[in-house]
């Protein structure tokens, strides 16, 4: 009998994911169905080494008029890419420490959007980087927006890309359906705290934040 990590690695192979890149069309225009709908679609990074494919398990949506986003006050050269047509990359860094990667979610001229918080890597493991035998398929490797930036490689270059477009960063269609979507308040802000805003598989250990806010 085979083990389950067995398994997996039949499902997961290059062969046998077939994702299509999302166009436009395909994305809700408000910010919050955008976070609800990005639940269970891939976002794949493209490497001169190879590909990096992940599902995303767990956003949060930063809509209009929200004063916990980073639009709240109007358009800035720093945050010039959430104003662009919903689809585009929004890279910022934080804490001094990591790069975040969020979705742009609005028309364009609209400041919103959506923060990819996690991902299940199903793609790419030999990428990335200290990931040896025993970690190679951790639910840890790209748990948290943190660990999702540094995984992909995500840095300031990346930031206004077109996620519909070709190029070394895109969102993709689902490699198989998604569980049941939950919905919390945000992690980690300290505006808009009460706001259920916050979207993620149900039962994937790949989902971070306090167990009561992903079960």
């Amino acid at each position: 009998m085979r083990e389950p990590s067995e398994k997996l690695s039949q499902i997961v192979t290059p062969r046998r994911l077939r994702v299509r890149r999302l166009r436009r069309s395909e994305l809700p225009a408000p910010t919050l169905e955008l976070a609800r709908f990005l639940i269970g679609k891939t976002l794949v990074r493209d490497l001169p080494a190879g590909r990096i494919t992940g599902r995303i398990v767990e956003t949060e949506a930063y809509p209009p008029g929200d004063a916990a986003g980073h639009a709240f006050r109007g358009e800035t050269p720093r945050n010039l890419s959430l104003f662009l047509g919903r689809g585009h990359a929004y890279v910022y860094f934080s804490y001094g420490s990591f790069w975040l990667l969020n979705v742009s979610s609005e028309r364009l001229g609209i400041g919103a959007g959506v923060l990819l918080r996690a991902l299940e890597i199903v793609d790419g493991f030999n990428l990335i980087r200290g990931a040896g035998r025993k970690t190679a398929r951790h639910p840890d490797l790209a748990r948290g927006p943190g660990r999702l930036g540094r995984v992909l490689r995500i840095d300031k270059r990346l930031d206004g890309q077109d996620l519909c477009a070709n190029g070394p960063l895109w969102l993709g269609t689902e490699v198989w359906p998604r569980k049941a979507v939950g919905k919390s308040v945000r992690i980690g802000i300290s505006r808009e705290v009460d706001r259920p805003f916050r979207f993620y598989e149900v039962g994937n250990p790949s989902v971070s934040g306090p167990l009561r806010l992903r079960t």
